[in-house]
C-alpha cells in the first residue's frame, strides 16, 4: 500500500505534475477536491526554495484546464448546459454570470472546493463572458491563492513533512483518492449521458 501511495503522490511532486493536476482539477470531468492544493503544499514543503515556481506551475495548469472547460461551455451553449445541469440551476447561474464582469466571476476562483466553480466556468463560456479577460483574471486570482499556499508551505514545511509520515495522512489521502475516483466516474457517466 505504501509503495502504491508513494508512486501516486510522487507523480505529481514536480512542476510538470502540478501543471497536469491543475489542469485536471479545473476540468469538467475529473473530480479532485483539494487535489492541487494538497500537492502544491507537499511539493513546496519538500523543496521550499522553489515555492514560486510551484505556484506558477499550479496556476498555469489551472488556467489551462479552466480554458478547456470554458471552451466546452462556449460550444455547448445554453441548451447543452440546460440538459446537463437542469434549467432551474442554470437559470440561477445565468443571473449571477450575466450580472457580473469577468473579473468578478474569476474572483470566485479563490474559494476552495466544494464551491462549484466548474459550473461557473462552463456558464461563463455558454453565456459569452469575455474569454481573455476571464482567463487573465482567473490567472491572477489563482496565482494569489497558490502563491499564499506555497509561501505558507515553505515556512511550515518541516511540520507538514512530519505529518506526511503518519498513518493519519495515508488514510486521509486514501479516502481522498477513493472520493476522487468515485466523483470522476460519476462525472464521466454524466458527461457521456448528456452528450
Amino acid at each position: 500500500m505504501r509503495d502504491l501511495f508513494s508512486s501516486l503522490v510522487g507523480f505529481f511532486m514536480n512542476p510538470a505534475g502540478l501543471i497536469v493536476l491543475g489542469a485536471l482539477d479545473s476540468s469538467l470531468v475529473f473530480f479532485l477536491p483539494l487535489g492541487i492544493d494538497v500537492a502544491l503544499i507537499l511539493v513546496t514543503a519538500r523543496d521550499p526554495e522553489w515555492f514560486w515556481a510551484y505556484a506558477l506551475a499550479a496556476t498555469a495548469g489551472s488556467v489551462a484546464g479552466a480554458g478547456g472547460t470554458y471552451w466546452i461551455g462556449r460550444q455547448a451553449g445554453r441548451g447543452g448546459l440546460g440538459r446537463w445541469f437542469g434549467q432551474s440551476k442554470l437559470d440561477r447561474v445565468q443571473r449571477r454570470v450575466n450580472g457580473k464582469a469577468a473579473a468578478g466571476i474569476a474572483l470566485l476562483g479563490l474559494i476552495p472546493p466544494p464551491f462549484p466553480f466548474t459550473l461557473l466556468v462552463l456558464a461563463s463560456g455558454a453565456f459569452g463572458v469575455g474569454a481573455w479577460r476571464f482567463l487573465a483574471a482567473l490567472g491572477v486570482v489563482r496565482l494569489v491563492r497558490f502563491g499564499a499556499e506555497s509561501v505558507l508551505a515553505a515556512n511550515y514545511g518541516k511540520q507538514i513533512l512530519g505529518w506526511m509520515e503518519s498513518t493519519a495522512f495515508e488514510v486521509t489521502v486514501g479516502v481522498l483518492i477513493v472520493v476522487s475516483l468515485t466523483g470522476t466516474a460519476v462525472s464521466g457517466i454524466k458527461a457521456f449521458r448528456a452528450s
